[in-house]
């Protein structure tokens, strides 16, 4: 984990917060002691991994800051609130994956809490890259296809035919089957 923010206007909490980052491998971890400081962070530097928000703020409570970092970014965000009003705002915000933490906030819990958040964001990572090879891999196959279809159009191959053609362009020419697709496309198109 590279990046992390701390939204507090309480010292304490961000020194604890800090130390606890670091020790999980944090290695930039920026402060804003108010919603809007945090606001202008978020939008202007590179995105957060982990933010950590102690309500309430000067400015504002926090939870609206919270569900506005959770909509813009793929961060693991961390609320602190009042014991009276965590169980209500965690019911509110739950659904928006923000995690709610009740004061007083022990070293141990706050620590949990972050490698939770931790490990929910890097298994969030393996999902999107998966999605995202396999949306290439259907992308391929759709361009492939194209190709087939193209090479039955106006070659009057048949479908085992075309396949046959782009498979062995691409082994006697060394190119992938997307590239030899790509040129078909390009040849006929």
């Amino acid at each position: 984990m590279e990046r992390a923010l701390i939204v507090s206007a309480n010292s304490n909490i961000s020194e604890l917060a800090e130390q606890l980052l670091r020790i999980e491998g944090c290695v930039k971890t920026a402060f804003a002691a108010s919603g809007s400081e945090a606001r202008r962070l978020v939008n202007n530097d590179t995105e957060p991994e982990v933010v950590i928000i102690n309500t309430p703020l000067p400015d504002e409570f926090g939870q609206e800051l919270a569900e506005m970092i959770a909509e813009s970014t793929s961060a693991g965000i961390i609320l602190i609130c009042g014991s009276d009003v965590a169980d209500d705002i965690a019911d509110r915000v739950s659904d928006s994956g923000i995690n709610v933490i009740a004061k007083p906030v022990t070293s141990d819990l706050l620590q949990r809490t972050i490698r939770l958040v931790i490990a929910a964001r890097i298994r969030m990572a393996g999902v999107k890259r998966e999605s995202s090879d396999i949306l290439s891999r259907i992308e391929e196959m759709r361009t492939i296809n194209r190709a087939k279809t193209t090479l039955m159009k106006y070659l009057k191959f048949t479908e085992p035919q075309a396949h046959k053609y782009i498979e062995k362009q691409a082994m006697n020419n060394r190119q992938t089957r997307l590239e030899v697709a790509q040129r078909i496309l390009t040849q006929y198109e």
